[in-house]
C-alpha cells in the first residue's frame, strides 16, 4: 500500500515520488510506503486550505459541529479496526490502541458540543447608547506536527477545535506512523467534511515541517514533539510572526510518601512507567520515595515487573510493546552505561532483549534504577522508555523539591494518605498536570493538557483551553447613540 498527500479533497502524489518504508515495531514487517513531500507539496495544500477557509468560516459553528459528530460515529463504528491498525504502526498493545482511539471519538463529540458555545463575553460599556463585546474569530489556515507515539489522539487534541473553530489546516503526521492519518483522511471524507478543511500532507520535519512554519499562509503552528525540535519551531516561528503552541518533553515523577498505600502506587507506577514501552510524555520516569517507604517499595516493583509480559501489542496478554525503532533502542540503551557510570545501582533490566521474535522487533527491558541522585543525568534527562530511576527522600519538602528540580513541567503525582500533603502538593507540584493517587498518566480530553518551562510555551492541548489556540479575540462595539462618542474622553464616571 502507498499512502499519498490529502490535499483539496483528494489524493495526491507529491512532486517528487519519493517514498520511504512503515515498518511495524514488532515484527520488522513492511506495512506500507508513505510518500516524503516537499516544500511545493506544502505550498500546494496551503493554498487548497486558504482558498476552503473563506467559506467554511462562514458557515455556521453548529453546523461545522455536525461534521465531527458524524467524524465520531464513524470512528466509533470503526474503533476496532483503527486500534489494531495503530498497534501495528505504533506497536502499543491493543488495549492502549483502543483507549487512544476512544479519545478520539471523546473528542470529536467533545468539541462538536463548542459548536454551541464557542463562548465570547457581553460587558457594560462606559458610554451610553453603546454595546459593547467580544467573540471568538478564526485565524485562518493552521499547521499541525504531531508525533508517533500517539498518531491519532493528539492529532484529534488539534485538529477537532481547529475545525470547529472555523479554520482549516494541513497535518504533517510523524513518518514512523502516517497510516491513522491515512485513515483518518478517509473518515473526514466519508463524513462530507467539504473539500480543503482537512489536507494531509506526508513527509519529514526537516522538509514539510520547516516549509508548513515558513508558508506566509500558515498562520498557526501546533506542535508535539521534543523540547529540542521544539525551540527550533518557536524560533523559526517567531521569526515569521506566526502563533506557536508547543506541547513538549517531560520527566515526571510519582511521589511516594511513607503513609502511601502501596499497593495502589506499585501500579500506578508500572501503568506509567511501562505503558507504551514508556514513549509517553507523560510516563512516569522517576519515582521519588520516603525513605521509611523506599525498600519495601522497591521489593514490591521488583516483583511485579516480573510478570510483565513483552511482545507483539497484537496479542491481548501482552503487557509491554516494542519501542518505536532501531534508533530508540540505541538511545534507551546508551542510558543504562550513563547510569552505571554515575553510581545508580541497575536491578532489572537494562538490556535490549534478544533471541526468538525479540529478535525481528525492537524490544527493550522495563528497567529499574536504584540509589538515584536527584542530580544524575538519568533522573534530569528525557529517555523516552521503559526505565525508572528510584531517588530517596527523607520529607515531603525534599520530595516537592526534587520533583521540581528539572527542566520541564508536565506530569506529577502523590501517593499519600494525608488530605493536607495532598491539597499541599497540588499548590506546590509546578507541572501542568497533577496526580493524586494515581500515576502521572491518564488526561482526560475536557481538561486542558500541557506544561510549564521546557514542556511548553503557555498553551494546552485539549479542554476549552485548546481553542485559545485556534482563535483570536475580536472586541466589537455598537453605539447607537447617533453620534460621536470618544472613551475616556467623552464619559463622566
Amino acid at each position: 500500500m502507498k499512502l499519498t498527500n490529502y490535499v483539496d479533497g483528494k489524493w495526491q502524489d507529491a512532486k517528487n515520488l519519493q517514498f520511504t518504508a512503515v515498518l511495524n515495531p514488532a515484527t520488522g514487517k513492511e506495512l506500507a510506503q508513505v510518500q516524503l513531500s516537499g516544500a511545493s507539496d506544502v505550498d500546494r495544500a496551503a493554498k487548497a486550505a486558504k482558498a476552503a477557509q473563506k467559506t467554511w468560516a462562514k458557515v455556521p459553528a453548529p453546523k461545522r459541529a455536525s461534521y465531527l459528530y458524524e467524524i465520531g460515529r464513524i470512528m466509533k463504528e470503526r474503533k476496532e479496526h483503527l486500534a489494531q491498525v495503530l498497534t501495528k504502526e505504533m506497536g502499543k498493545v491493543i488495549e492502549e490502541g483502543r483507549g487512544e482511539v476512544q479519545e478520539g471519538i471523546d473528542m470529536a463529540f467533545y468539541m462538536a458540543g463548542e459548536g454551541r458555545r464557542l463562548f465570547g463575553e457581553t460587558t457594560p460599556s462606559e458610554l451610553s447608547d453603546k454595546f459593547a463585546m467580544s467573540v471568538r474569530a478564526p485565524i485562518g489556515v493552521v499547521g499541525l506536527i504531531t508525533p508517533w507515539n500517539f498518531p491519532v489522539a493528539i492529532a484529534t487534541w488539534k485538529s477537532f477545535p481547529a475545525i470547529v473553530a472555523g479554520n482549516t489546516f494541513l497535518w504533517k503526521p510523524a513518518t514512523e506512523t502516517p497510516m491513522m492519518a491515512y485513515e483518518m483522511s478517509k473518515i473526514f471524507a466519508e463524513a462530507g467534511l467539504p473539500d480543503g478543511v482537512a489536507n494531509i500532507v506526508f513527509g519529514t520535519g526537516s522538509e514539510v515541517g520547516t516549509a508548513m512554519i515558513e508558508h506566509p499562509d500558515i498562520r498557526v503552528i501546533s506542535f508535539t514533539g521534543s523540547t529540542e525540535t521544539g525551540r527550533k519551531v518557536a524560533e523559526l516561528g517567531g521569526r515569521n510572526l506566526k502563533k506557536v503552541s508547543l506541547e513538549m518533553g517531560g520527566k515526571n515523577a510519582v511521589i511516594v510518601m511513607e503513609d502511601a498505600d502501596l499497593d495502589l502506587a506499585v501500579e500506578g507506577i508500572l501503568w506509567s512507567a511501562f505503558g507504551t514501552a514508556g514513549q509517553r510524555c507523560t510516563a512516569c520516569s522517576r519515582v521519588i520515595v520516603h525513605r521509611e517507604a523506599k525498600e519495601e517499595l522497591q521489593d514490591r516493583l521488583l516483583e511485579k515487573m516480573k510478570s510483565l509480559t513483552i511482545g507483539d501489542g497484537t496479542d491481548e496478554s501482552i503487557k509491554v510493546g516494542p519501542v518505536i525503532n532501531k534508533k530508540a533502542l540505541e538511545k534507551i540503551h546508551s542510558y543504562i552505561d550513563i547510569g552505571k557510570q554515575e553510581g545508580a545501582v541497575l536491578l532489572a533490566g537494562g538490556e535490549i532483549l534478544t533471541g526468538g521474535h525479540y529478535d525481528k522487533g525492537n524490544y527493550y527491558a522495563p528497567t529499574l534504577f536504584t540509589n538515584v541522585a536527584a542530580s544524575m543525568r538519568i533522573a534530569q534527562e528525557e529517555i523516552f522508555g521503559p526505565v525508572i530511576s528510584i531517588i530517596e527522600v527523607d520529607s515531603f519538602e525534599a520530595a516537592i523539591e526534587v520533583n521540581n528540580g528539572v527542566i520541564y513541567g508536565l506530569s506529577s503525582s502523590i501517593y499519600t494518605q494525608d488530605v493536607n500533603r495532598a491539597f499541599k502538593a497540588q499548590r506546590d507540584l509546578d507541572t501542568g498536570i497533577v496526580y493524586i493517587n494515581a500515576g502521572t498518566t491518564g488526561a482526560e480530553i475536557h481538561l486542558p493538557f500541557g506544561g510549564t518551562k521546557g514542556t511548553g510555551n503557555g498553551h494546552r492541548d485539549s479542554g476549552v483551553a485548546a481553542l485559545d489556540v485556534f482563535t483570536e479575540w475580536k472586541s466589537v462595539y455598537v453605539d447607537f447613540s447617533g453620534k460621536l462618542q470618544r472613551a475616556q474622553i467623552d464619559n463622566e464616571i
